[in-house]
């Protein structure tokens, strides 16, 4: 009995070894907001490569904050830039909370992260060019500097 449980066990984890260390097709970085205080001159920006253009792509932006931020929402300029193209802005207005649900994210404590798809329009980016894109990231809310933002980040997925 115990040879099979170790003989088991043993399997199992050869295969749960072996199945991480596949590799994931996706980007994901975020950015430190200094003191938790975003003002609007800092601009983070994510640099990333695009190597199969058949694929359809997910963007996504990851904001983390803790509980004192006190807004719904937050507006950005998001700044795209594709390889050979030149750099276009798109306006988001990315909902946070609702007053039903509270915050549309998941939590630990006092801290919440948001992943939030989102569309771009392809007549602005495709990710059709395989090369470097670049990403950048402005927060244009009425506060400024926005007070208890944490991190800002961005997550590229292949849609399966």
């Amino acid at each position: 009995m115990k040879t099979l449980f170790r003989t088991s066990f043993f399997a199992l984890l050869t295969s749960y070894i072996v199945s991480s260390c596949t590799t994931i097709d996706l980007y994901e970085k975020s950015a430190a907001i200094p003191g938790h205080t975003w003002k609007n001159s800092y601009v983070p920006s994510f640099t990333f490569s695009i190597k199969d253009t058949n694929a359809v792509y997910q963007p996504y932006l990851i904001i983390r904050h803790n509980d004192k931020y006190g807004f719904n929402n937050i507006y950005l300029n998001l700044y795209c830039q594709a390889p050979g193209q030149p750099e276009k802005k798109i306006t988001l207005d990315l909902p946070l909370a609702t007053d039903e649900k509270g915050w549309l994210a998941s939590g630990m404590d006092d801290i919440y992260e948001h992943r939030i798809a989102f569309v771009i329009d392809p007549q602005i980016l495709d990710f059709k060019k395989s090369g470097t894109y670049t990403f950048r990231t402005e927060q244009i809310m009425r506060e400024d500097p926005l007070q208890n933002v944490m991190n800002i980040g961005l997550r590229i997925e292949k849609k399966q």
